[in-house]
């Protein structure tokens, strides 16, 4: 029979010390607002989340704390993805996202990025990195100069987050903007966020093709998020 170890975490509870861990980072559409349904508080058996305590528990929605309208977002359905085709048994997601937060605010040695990667150093005990999750451009679509220079911001950061998780090559995976989001430069963010695997090595960009929005044509509707997810872990798993 297979041996697990166990660690406590900072809050006392009991968290396998064999989790693979991905981190969760963006703005609103990653930290979710999809409407919370029956089926999104269930847990699901081998997948834990790190709270704002950074403790591990059940991974339930919502998984983010960044404002009270935090809902569903797409961390259940990439985990539960994995399981499904085998690709990962025991999951630990680490929620970082924060909503209507623009590249300038994830700037390494900001604030943002800072905090992240506090909560990434917090739950490596229990496991092994095996990616990050990004989804965020929005804040960046009003204005051409920073929808141009995406693509160069954003390496920045990435290199910086690999650096700081000790894992050069850790997979990336970045999600299209929704087509129905009408910023006037989300096309060229999303032509950036599509060639990113040109220039970012162990990265894969998913599509948003087909997916609803919530009646405000900026955020994810539960079901299309629920989507979203289940495409970032086929994403991951091409990697």
């Amino acid at each position: 029979m297979q041996r697990r170890s166990f660690l406590m975490s900072a809050a006392g509870a009991v968290a396998p010390a064999e989790l693979d861990l991905f981190l969760l980072a963006g703005q609103s559409n990653m930290a979710g607002r999809g409407e919370i349904e029956t089926q999104d508080r269930v847990p699901i058996e081998g997948v834990q989340a790190l709270n704002k305590d950074l403790a591990w528990g059940p991974a339930v929605d919502p998984l983010h704390w960044d404002k009270p309208i935090a809902a569903v977002g797409l961390g259940r359905s990439f985990a539960a993805t994995l399981q499904k085709y085998g690709a990962a048994r025991q999951v630990g997601l680490i929620p970082a996202a924060f909503g209507g937060t623009s590249l300038e605010e994830w700037k390494v040695g900001g604030k943002l990025f800072t905090d992240a990667i506090a909560r990434a150093r917090a739950a490596a005990p229990a496991g092994r990195f095996r990616g990050i999750l990004w989804h965020q451009g929005e804040a960046e679509s009003a204005k051409e100069e920073t929808a141009r220079t995406y693509g160069a911001r954003f390496a920045v950061i990435v290199a910086a987050l690999r650096a700081e998780l000790g894992a050069p090559e850790l997979p990336l995976v970045v999600g299209q903007l929704g087509g129905f989001y009408k910023g006037q430069f989300a096309p060229v963010v999303n032509e950036q966020l599509a060639t990113a695997p040109l220039w970012l090595k162990r990265s894969v960009f998913v599509s948003s093709a087909g997916l609803g929005h919530k009646g405000d044509e900026v955020h994810f509707d539960s079901a299309g998020l629920r989507e979203l997810g289940r495409r970032y872990a086929l994403a991951w798993m091409a990697l």
